[in-house]
C-alpha cells in the first residue's frame, strides 16, 4: 500500500490542511492541477484506475484515493459541477477560477516553477481528476 504514489494536494500548510480535511470528510472529490506540473516533475499524466496515497501536510499517509476520470482540459472549460466538487465551497466557475488563480499566481508556486512571471489564461492546460477514497488511515 505504501508503494503507491503520492497525492500531494497544494503545499505543506494550512491549504493542504483544508483539501485533505475536505477529502476525508467527502466534500472533495476533484481536483484540478496544471499540465506544466507534470512536466516539471517528469512524471506521467495520471490516468483513471490509478491508485494515490494522500498524505497531510506532516507528510503522513491519511488515505488511498483511486482516480475514476482524468481529463486534460483547457482552464477555460472547467465546468461547474468539476468546480464544486473540489469541495472548498466554490458556487461558480467564476469563483473556482479565482481561487485556483490565487495559487498559481502565488510566489510559492512560482518559486516552484522556476517562473517569477508565470501566468494562467483560459488556454492554458489543465488535469481535471475526479476521484473516491477507498481506504482511511
Amino acid at each position: 500500500m505504501h508503494d503507491l504514489p503520492k497525492a500531494e494536494f497544494a503545499f505543506p500548510g494550512p491549504l493542504r490542511d483544508q483539501l485533505v480535511a475536505a477529502i476525508l470528510n467527502g466534500t472533495k472529490t476533484s481536483t484540478t492541477g496544471l499540465e506544466i506540473d507534470y512536466q516539471l516533475e517528469q512524471e506521467p499524466l495520471p490516468v483513471a484506475g490509478q491508485r494515490k496515497v494522500v498524505v497531510d501536510s506532516a507528510d503522513h499517509p491519511v488515505a488511498v484515493i483511486e482516480l475514476t476520470d482524468v481529463r486534460v482540459v483547457r482552464l477555460g472549460d472547467v465546468d461547474l459541477a468539476h468546480a464544486i466538487d473540489e469541495g472548498e465551497g466554490f458556487t461558480s466557475v467564476a469563483d473556482w477560477r479565482t481561487g485556483h488563480e490565487q495559487f498559481w499566481h502565488s510566489a510559492e508556486y512560482r518559486d516552484f516553477l522556476g517562473d517569477p512571471s508565470f501566468s494562467v489564461d483560459d488556454d492554458t492546460r489543465a488535469v481535471a481528476q475526479r476521484f473516491r477514497v477507498v481506504e482511511r488511515f
